[in-house]
């Protein structure tokens, strides 16, 4: 059945794996799209989380293929292999007791700015978006994050951020909720791709926003522009309308 919303309910109920199949499928239009790549995790409390599979690109991933694994990347429940790049949520979750939701994959434009070792500016209101969060950069590249070592090494890096650019790799965003990283990973791609344009015309100018609009945005936690995430979530619903049936009920 179509789901027609609401002012005041705009979106149907939704699992956690329900929600993370969505976050995969909105962002992969976002151009979180590199093949195979990425890892999407939820952290459940109870030691485990949930974590899309190896082998299934986001824009095909269904809930029913969606795994559950234990924090040393061993699967507890699910049919398919744990992604190659687990070792970096592992560390994460394991090290960062405030992050529930994590995303890791490799977009061109934040790419390009991680492949270059540079923080790109905030130069429009649409790069900012509300989704908030402190972004670093992890500028040392010790070998990719399937090394328990090196993953661990870049959460370190982090130091408490929310948003990465890890250098020579890709980018890592971090909410309490898929609505958070949706609109986190959809402004930093934005802000990655809209200076990468402007530095592509001229010398890259200082951000025409003010200081207290820029902190404003920076301060929030992702979870406060309600309609974004959900419009995102009904458009994928209504390419796929049979995306969510024969899904457990929502937690």
């Amino acid at each position: 059945m179509t789901f027609i919303p609401t002012a005041e309910k705009l979106l149907p109920d939704l699992s956690s794996r329900d929600e993370l199949v969505l976050l995969a499928r909105t962002l992969w239009r976002e151009g979180y799209n590199d093949h195979l790549a990425g890892h999407i995790t939820v952290a459940l409390g109870d030691g485990t989380l949930l974590c899309n599979p190896w082998l299934v690109r986001w824009d095909e991933l269904r809930p029913s293929q969606v795994i559950r694994i234990d924090l040393d990347g061993r699967v507890v429940e699910g049919d398919w292999p744990v992604p190659l790049g687990i070792p970096l949520h592992l560390q994460l979750h394991r090290m960062r007791s405030d992050v529930t939701w994590a995303m890791h994959n490799h977009p061109l434009f934040g790419t390009v700015w991680a492949d270059r070792g540079e923080i790109p500016p905030v130069l429009d209101q649409s790069s900012a978006l509300g989704g908030g969060g402190d972004l670093v950069l992890v500028n040392e590249y010790e070998g990719p994050v399937n090394n328990a070592e090196a993953a661990r090494g870049a959460v370190e890096a982090m130091n408490g951020g929310h948003l990465a650019l890890l250098a020579g790799h890709g980018v890592f965003v971090l909410g309490s909720s898929a609505r958070a990283v949706h609109q986190r990973a959809v402004a930093l791609e934005q802000r990655c791709q809209r200076a990468w344009h402007v530095r592509a015309i001229g010398a890259m100018p200082r951000s025409p926003l003010p200081a207290s609009f820029l902190t404003y945005m920076k301060d929030s936690d992702g979870d406060g522009f309600r309609g974004f995430w959900e419009s995102s979530v009904r458009a994928e619903l209504r390419a796929d309308p049979t995306l969510l049936d024969n899904t457990a009920p929502p937690e």
